[in-house]
């Protein structure tokens, strides 16, 4: 059936895609020419919008994609195709690219052990795949730019979750050259691996995927300017779930679980909720050994986390989720210097809820390395077509970088020779960082983790550690998805 003719015949808003659904549930308010961080729209290269969304609503449930199969299987289909949501109240609709009609795309959820069967259609004009972020699934299944599928293609994925995967996931496009604009599009999903022994899973347990979104004078998505080229893409409405600025509600000496994904494409966020009591409890690839009490996270693109938060709404302070100035080296953008509300929570009521488990999970030490390497991000501003370098070198499809081997313990040096933050990913495996430098000096990683992604700031280095289980091609690149798509990318070739 022809989208819009579904809309029109939908019997209710909870059938919607989110954004949809919050576009059609409030009448914006005035057009405002400032966005939510402060800064003059109109002064910021003439390509944002003097356009507002609905605000205020409840938070949305990220949908659940639909599937089939018994125990131990899940099979399901996906499919990428444009997508026209009436966004801005008279003009024309919006149109993004949507996995299922849904922007975020469909929340996937297996256990470990599960075996995943995705059949993927892609209906866009250009190439696409689908990368299983953070994943250890074959190199081959993992969505990398040698296997594209094209235009009105049908490709078959197929994986088993290993024991010890469980963590917190997503899913994007990963063509080369075009995985920035079909993320910011809208093609993104979040994918949860689950353990059957989880000690968390008594808690309610909210999930948050933050993307931001840019719009230009007519309500359209903006394409990329040179600037944000440079800088990577942030757009002025930063979302939750679709929704902005939505509200949760929480009672006082409540404990929630929440699961927070960063899918923007180059907006470092400085989490913190002021009035209440969090801990870390996991990290990209899952529980930590035990639960951190902290006043704020650092989540960089791409990166995603877990929190116990208990309700407590200290006297005085902001009630719900925001993000703190942060300033990351951009030279033609302001840098984010307020305070920038994500969600409000809201009091709903007394509750005493369960302790925290002393203890989460093993996270044991990986052993001394059998090789050491160093990785320095570097940028030249001096050549257009080469502006963003790993090891001096612009990303090639045909060459191999690294050479390593199955079950080898890597020890990595990631330099950030460069004037702005590169956030780091390494596909195929979790590595655990040890160490990282403050003021030119190197201080241990206070807690081991298993993580995808780490921040590399301006003139900071870190060093990890990792194996890969399986073998073949695995890229690894900045995760600011401009500085991907322009070159800031390599591969390691693992041998069986």
């Amino acid at each position: 059936m022809h989208r819009r003719r579904f809309l029109e015949l939908s019997l209710g808003l909870a059938a919607l895609p989110l954004i949809v659904r919050q576009a059609w549930a409030a009448t914006p308010p005035a057009m405002p020419g400032m966005d939510h961080a402060g800064h003059d729209m109109a002064a910021m290269a003439g390509d944002s919008a003097a356009v507002t969304l609905p605000q205020g609503r409840p938070l949305p449930a990220l949908v659940r994609l639909a599937h089939r199969g018994g125990a131990g299987s899940v099979k399901a289909e996906l499919v990428a195709a444009p997508l026209e949501v009436p966004l801005v109240p008279g003009r024309k609709p919006t149109t993004f690219w949507a996995y299922n009609g849904s922007v975020p795309g469909p929340l996937i959820e297996a256990y470990e052990g599960d075996t995943v069967e995705i059949a993927f259609t892609n209906r866009l004009a250009q190439p696409t795949t689908i990368h299983w972020h953070g994943m250890p699934v074959p190199s081959e299944q993992d969505g990398n730019p040698h296997d594209p599928v094209l235009p009105g293609a049908i490709r078959r994925y197929r994986f088993t979750l290993p024991k010890g995967s469980a963590g917190t996931y997503w899913y994007h496009p990963h063509p080369h050259g075009h995985t920035g604009q079909q993320a910011y599009m809208g093609l993104a999903g979040a994918f949860i691996v689950r353990r059957r022994d989880d000690p968390l899973a008594a808690l309610p347990e909210q999930l948050l995927m933050l993307s931001d979104l840019k719009l230009d004078a007519d309500g359209r998505i903006a394409a990329n300017s040179m600037a944000d080229r440079h800088d990577g893409r942030e757009g002025q409405f930063v979302l939750v779930n679709g929704a902005l600025q939505p509200t949760l509600a929480l009672a006082e000496g409540e404990r929630q679980r929440w699961r927070i994904w960063n899918a923007t494409s180059a907006r470092i966020l400085k989490l913190a909720l002021p009035a209440h009591e969090v801990h870390l409890v996991g990290t990209d690839g899952g529980p930590i050994a035990a639960p951190r009490r902290i006043e704020h996270l650092l989540l960089a693109p791409g990166e995603r986390a877990e929190l116990v938060v208990t309700g407590r709404f200290g006297a005085g302070q902001t009630p719900g989720l925001v993000a703190l100035p942060y300033t990351r080296g951009k030279a033609m953008h302001p840098e984010q210097g307020e305070i920038l509300p994500l969600l409000t929570l809201t009091r709903h009521g007394r509750r005493v809820s369960a302790p925290l488990p002393a203890r989460l999970a093993d996270v044991p030490a990986l052993p001394a390395p059998a090789v050491k390497r160093r990785v320095e991000f570097a940028e030249n501003m001096a050549d257009p077509k080469a502006m963003f370098l790993i090891n001096g070198k612009t990303y090639d499809m045909n060459r191999i970088d690294f050479e390593g081997k199955v079950g080898q313990v890597e020890e990595w040096e990631i330099v950030g020779n460069a004037h702005m933050d590169h956030p780091f990913h390494l596909h195929g495996t979790q590595f655990q960082v040890l160490a990282r430098t403050v003021d030119g000096q190197w201080r241990d990683e206070p807690f081991l983790a298993r993580r995808d992604v780490v921040n590399i700031a301006a003139d900071e280095s870190v060093r990890l550690r990792f194996s890969q289980e399986l073998p073949g091609l695995r890229m690894f690149h900045c995760h600011i998805l401009e500085h991907e798509d322009q070159g800031m990318m390599g591969q390691l070739l693992v041998r069986g």
